[in-house]
């Protein structure tokens, strides 16, 4: 099966230079890498790999960055998978994708075990990501449990299953759940599964991401719009954003040095009076 990485990247050219790096070291190499970013002074220079590289440039956005680069890899290849460019692969976890949707034709998503996840903490270095994958052992259990969705940071689709579906880009900049949204529309054409046995780890590098005003308030109108849109549970949507909300209070007045808390919960405050408004626009962040 014939298999593309898809890359979106905002300024951190020298965090997608490590992760081809890392791909060099694939016991299955993917066919083709993709980077997409919103113009080249956000890709590595000098690419030189066992495997053919692209580039492709346009709007700044996690969301649309990921459209472009849908677009261009068409219906040449078999499995699409996406890998932030903070995200440390296991040396056989294209192998293993590749093995999954041979022997499972109905498996339309497949999300790996994240060993580590830097974006719950202050974040990782490659160094410490590496050696948590070396400390991990090879993996001896390829045990399938079946999900909403899939996370962001790792996860593999049956290009065959996407047809015209896209990532929807009123979920601007960061995204934030653009990743439920999709792959949980894909439960209607297959299964989505989490995989153990195909594992990585997420740096959560904090470079690069959204100021604290405005994530706070995707935090609280993305979730409410992706209830209005159906695509996500409300039941599911509105426990994440509580959780969130309450975080944010919480530590506001002790706020970690790593989470601008106190700017999140201004932008989720603003978002919930948005809300009780009726006004429901995640796009609105950009005139934060």
């Amino acid at each position: 099966m014939k298999v593309v990485v898809i890359v979106a990247t905002f300024g951190r050219r020298e965090h997608v230079a490590r992760l081809l790096a890392q791909l060099e070291r694939q016991t299955l190499l993917p066919d083709a890498v993709i980077i997409s970013a919103p113009d080249a002074d956000h890709t590595p220079n000098n690419i030189g790999c066992r495997f053919p590289v692209s580039s492709v440039f346009g709007k700044t956005g996690l969301p649309a960055q990921r459209n472009i680069a849908l677009d261009v890899a068409g219906d040449c290849f078999d499995i699409i998978t996406f890998f932030d460019d903070d995200f440390i692969p296991a040396d056989d976890y294209l192998e293993g994708v590749s093995r999954a949707f041979k022997q499972q034709p109905d498996w339309a998503v497949v999300t790996g075990n994240v060993l580590k996840d830097g974006a719950t903490t202050a974040g990782l270095t490659w160094d410490e990501g590496i050696q948590a994958l070396r400390e991990a052992g090879t993996a001896t259990e390829a045990r399938a449990v079946d999900r909403l969705s899939a996370y962001g940071c790792n996860m593999s689709i049956r290009a065959a299953f996407i047809g015209g579906l896209r990532f929807d880009e009123r979920l601007v900049l960061y995204g934030w759940q653009e990743d439920v949204d999709f792959t949980s529309q894909l439960r209607a054409r297959g299964r989505v599964v989490f995989l153990q046995s195909i594992r990585g780890v997420h740096l959560g590098i904090k470079s690069g991401r959204v100021n604290g005003v405005r994530f706070g308030y995707s935090q609280v109108a993305n979730p409410i719009y992706l209830i209005r849109k159906g695509t996500v549970p409300s039941t599911v949507a509105l426990r994440l954003m509580s959780k969130n909300l309450l975080a944010n209070l919480a530590r506001s007045l002790w706020p970690e040095s790593y989470i601008d808390r106190r700017g999140r919960l201004r932008g989720n405050l603003l978002a919930l009076s948005h809300v009780a408004r009726g006004r429901v626009q995640p796009e609105y962040i950009l005139e934060i």
